[in-house]
């Protein structure tokens, strides 16, 4: 018994020893490549196990294995992850990470309703800028100039401050869908977007991500061109700021300051940000001026809830610019700073317009606000869900005179209540396939009115007109310039407002619901998604009403629609990677669609009562080496039964009452798309894209008349646009980007685009189309422009924890001068003048000259 208790404990003694012997304990210190800082909250995984820890504050971490040798993965957020070997008890040392230019590792609250790329295994045609770019680049443009080196986009800038626009393969804004973490925001009766109201949005942005064509987006959004994302910070992982002043062309100047607490013991996270900017502009008579603030509340409730409360708005005024026939820009001393609005008059003390801001200016303020919530139900389900509201309040103020004196400021407002939810189940049914199902649902009321923002020599103002059947005085004035005072000073009194001009409202309804089901088995993936939605439209007539304040009401119009989409991938090896989506919408009309005249009438535009359909196949390649990573894309898409229309005020007693429509409108958009990024040595990355796109119309076009109060359209004639190319964006693009690091914190970046096949836009209506056999539409010089940058950060404070960063910025270093855009296709005829082979009869705009910015940053 003695012998067999002796035995026992031998054993028992050998396999402890044995256990013991078969671990390990590996330290190491995880270092920011960029800053030489630590990185605290780091993750450290004994690959194959669960077995893991956190770095501490200074990056330090310890681990026991598991087993005596192996591998270790170390990641972290917005950062690419290492894994590294082990044998035996070692410190690894300083072990750098460098910020990554994917998603894949970024965490933050509402995830599960931002339809990111990397949330699928079936790829789509997707550009990705993360937060180091967007701070480096973004400098005083809006967002659309920081996507024009990525394939299909092209951009304008379009003269004032927030009112450039982005092209995505040919559509423009209102065909792209622009999500903020997963909130839509494109404008619900029109689907337009206007920068100047998310001035402030890179501030804060993560990451931007440009889904070209049919994208990953789950939502109930027929989005024809394709969906960009814009993910702002939300729960940071650590302590930290800045302090940023930066200064530009043309007396720009923007001072700005962020504090996030970090994620606390408590579980909250609150992080804030403010900043100031003015500047008077490119172009003549654009200044402008504006705040922008983002305020972030996050709670951790525990591992399985997160909360954030995040509230963001951009206050702001500027100047318009108009466009020009191309001879006004080419008289002596005007060139391509020249404002095309008409710049006679007497210049209004409080400078609205008439000779200082010859086109009056956008006054505008939309607060947003939204809460999220993500709630990790289990290992295998997940609810992601975001609670969202905004209040628009703003005006395009121009000033009126009399007599050559100016008189008063009118104001034409345009305000909304907008209120959503979107949410989303994820379930991982088992290790091949995952399915989710969510619901979009928004509320929208539109109020649209011309009042006196400010009265300049006058006391009121009177217009015998008709109004409730007599004549009416304005008394009190509203908003003013001031953004915001234009949001809590609005004018709810409708015997207050200007007539006969108009006066209405209406209340948009759209309930979504969308679903997608992926399979995913060794080298295949495969996709399903289909949504379908219902919006129902309500219009309020008060300015031609007979009911005093209470207005007339027209009937209730709903249209439903839906869109399915699918999809499949097979992963060759693993570098490389092909795949193939098709998709087909049926996208209702936008409310400015459905009636004649929006802005005076009820009465129904009776060619808008068909969705609009568009079908989109594409097919890529994807290859992801060690030093070298490649995408392409094709694509073809139908956009058709499409409606346009224009009004026309023929009696002059500023009412339309004649209103041209078009029959189906049919374009046709194909082309092919390449972009290659490359890291040559670990100073030197490059980058290219090649985009080459045939888009144009496709079928000639009926233009019909409809004559307010009632009567059957009539056809009056055919506009011959069979063919023509469709305008306002170039059809091949270029472009070769390089960053360099001269010396340690110090390096260097330039991008050089080329622009081709640029036309112009074609007007259904115009004369140029008229003729069946006309030239189509012009085309604008070629152009290229190359775009520089220098960055230099030095380290400050205890252990490098601190940094000052300085960044010089120089767009169109070679003052490149070209059309931006043309809105008419006059050809060259016989004793026509020319620039360029362009007609200077055509109304265009040029594109900025050079620009620069130069901004220092304190992060702490």
């Amino acid at each position: 018994m003695k012998k067999t208790t002796q035995l026992l404990m031998l054993t028992v003694a050998l396999l402890c020893t044995t256990v013991i012997m078969a671990q390990s304990s590996v330290s190491g210190t995880v270092i920011d490549a960029e800053i030489n800082a630590p990185l605290p909250g780091a993750n450290i995984v004994e690959k194959g196990t669960t077995n893991g820890v956190s770095t501490d504050f200074d990056g330090n971490f310890t681990l026991t294995t598991q087993a005596n040798s192996g591998q270790l993965v170390i990641s972290y957020v917005g950062y690419s992850s290492i894994t590294l070997s082990f044998d035996g008890n070692v410190d690894l040392g300083n072990i750098n990470l460098t910020p990554d230019n994917s998603l894949e590792e970024i965490v933050i609250v509402g995830s599960g309703v931002i339809d990111l790329a990397e949330d699928r295994q079936t790829p789509i045609a997707v550009s990705t800028i993360k937060a180091n770019r967007i701070q480096e680049k973004a400098g005083n443009s809006d967002l659309p100039e920081l996507l024009k080196s990525t394939p299909s986009v092209h951009t304008t800038q379009r003269g004032g401050f927030g009112d450039g626009q982005m092209f995505l393969r040919g559509f423009d804004q209102t065909n792209t869908a622009f999500l903020l973490n997963g909130q839509p925001v494109n404008g619900m009766e029109d689907g337009k977007m206007y920068w100047s109201n998310w001035s402030g949005v890179l501030d804060v942005a993560q990451a931007v991500q440009v889904q070209r064509g049919l994208g990953s987006s789950k939502l109930a959004i027929s989005s024809v061109g394709g969906t960009v994302n814009i993910v702002t910070k939300t729960v940071d992982k650590k302590e930290g700021g800045f302090l940023q002043q930066m200064l530009g062309n043309d007396g720009y100047t923007k001072s700005t300051a962020y504090y996030s607490t970090g994620l606390m013991e408590n579980g909250l996270a609150v992080s804030a940000l403010f900043g100031h900017w003015r500047g008077d502009g490119y172009v003549d008579h654009t200044e402008g001026q504006g705040q922008t603030y983002f305020l972030s509340f996050g709670y951790k409730v525990n591992d399985n809830h997160i909360l954030n409360l995040m509230l963001t708005g951009a206050p702001q005024w500027h100047a318009a610019a108009g466009n020009a026939d191309l001879k006004d820009f080419l008289e002596e001393d005007r060139g391509r700073r020249y404002n095309g609005w008409n710049t006679t008059g007497v210049n209004s003390p409080n400078n609205l317009n008439s000779g200082v801001y010859p086109g009056g200016r956008n006054v505008y303020h939309k607060p947003v606000m939204n809460l999220n919530w993500d709630w990790d139900i289990n290992d295998k389900s997940s609810l992601s869900t975001v609670l969202y509201g905004s209040l628009g309040r703003g005006a395009f103020v121009q000033s009126r005179s009399s007599n050559g004196v100016v008189t008063y400021g009118r104001g034409s407002n345009n305000n909304h209540n907008w209120y959503g939810v979107v949410t989303n189940y994820n379930n991982e049914i088992n290790e091949n396939l995952n399915f989710n199902v969510g619901a979009d649902v928004r509320l929208y009321n539109g109020i649209h009115f011309r009042s006196v923002n400010e009265f300049i020599s006058v006391d009121s103002v009177s217009d015998s007109s008709i109004y409730n059947g007599g004549s009416y005085e304005v008394t009190k004035a509203f908003g003013g310039i001031n953004p915001w005072n234009i949001l809590f000073n609005t004018n709810d009194d409708h015997a207050q407002r200007l007539h006969p001009y108009y006066d209405y409202e209406e209340d948009i309804n759209y309930l979504g619901v969308f679903g997608q089901l992926e399979y995913t088995k060794n080298k295949f993936s495969a996709f399903f998604q289909g949504s379908a939605s219902t919006q129902s439209h309500v219009r309020t007539e008060y300015g031609n009403s007979s009911t005093e304040g209470k207005g007339e009401v027209s009937e209730k119009v709903n249209n439903p629609g839906f869109n399915v989409k699918l999809g499949g991938a097979y992963r060759i090896d693993d570098k490389n990677t092909v795949f193939l989506n098709t998709g087909y919408y049926s996208r209702q009309p936008y409310h400015s669609d459905l009636f004649i005249d929006d802005r005076q009438s009820n009465q129904l535009n009776p060619l808008s009562d068909e969705n609009q359909k568009v079908t989109g196949v594409e097919a890529g390649y994807k290859f992801l080496g060690d030093k070298v990573s490649v995408n392409m894309n094709l694509y073809y898409t139908i956009w058709d039964n499409r409606i346009d229309y224009d009004s026309e005020d023929t009696d002059n007693d500023n009412i339309a009452d004649v209103f041209y429509s078009t029959s189906p409108i049919k374009q046709v958009h194909y082309g092919g798309e390449l972009e290659i990024f490359t890291r040559l040595t670990d100073k030197l990355q490059l980058q290219g894209f090649l985009s080459i796109g045939n888009w144009q119309y496709d079928g000639n076009v009926t233009l019909i008349e409809t004559v307010e109060g009632g009567g059957a359209p009539t056809e009056v004639g055919t506009s011959y646009i069979d063919g023509a190319k469709v305008g306002n964006a170039s059809q091949f693009t270029a472009g070769i980007g390089a960053n360099y690091e001269i010396l340690p914190m110090f390096k260097v970046d330039a991008n050089w685009n080329q622009y081709d096949k640029l036309y112009g836009n074609a007007n259904y209506g115009g004369s140029e189309f008229s003729n069946p056999n006309n030239k189509g539409s012009i085309e604008l010089p070629s152009f290229d422009t190359v775009d520089a940058g220098i960055s230099y950060k030095w380290m400050l404070g205890k252990d490098d924890t601190n940094s000052l960063q300085f960044r010089l910025n120089v767009n169109n270093i070679f003052s490149e001068v070209y059309l931006e855009y043309s809105d008419e296709n006059k050809h060259v005829e016989a004793g026509d003048e020319a620039w360029n082979g362009v007609n200077v009869e055509n109304r265009v705009r040029f594109g900025y000259g050079r620009t620069w910015n130069f901004s220092m940053r304190y992060n702490f």
